[in-house]
């Protein structure tokens, strides 16, 4: 079973997206999505485990969204894109997956990291 985590970069302020609410959720095979869970960045952007403590991905498809309006708000920021959403496979078990994004008030990225 898989572990997952991210890393949020601001990259018009050139530092950790700190306080950015996220949620994980898994789509089942009716095609529907069910969550997983929700955190939000630490003072470093990060989010290291975002299953509950022991909790492991199956292979599947999974969806993360980063709530980067409510984010830019709080920085007095007004952004263009509310949230962002990222959908990714686990295909291979007892990997470490890492989904960093980097982000800004008018464009993002985002690639699987180590």
């Amino acid at each position: 079973m898989s572990t997952l985590s991210t890393h949020v970069l601001d990259t018009q302020r050139g530092r950790a997206a700190s306080g950015l609410p996220l949620s994980l959720e898994a789509q089942g095979q009716a095609g529907t999505w069910a969550s997983l869970s929700r955190g939000v960045t630490d003072s470093d952007g990060r989010v290291r485990e975002l299953l509950p403590s022991g909790g492991r991905l199956e292979p599947g498809t999974y969806r993360l969204t980063f709530d980067t309006g409510t984010y830019f708000r709080a920085q007095g920021i007004r952004g263009f894109y509310p949230s962002v959403t990222v959908v990714f496979e686990v295909t291979a078990a007892d990997e470490h997956y890492h989904v960093p994004l980097l982000l800004s008030p008018f464009g993002y990225s985002t690639y699987r990291g180590t």
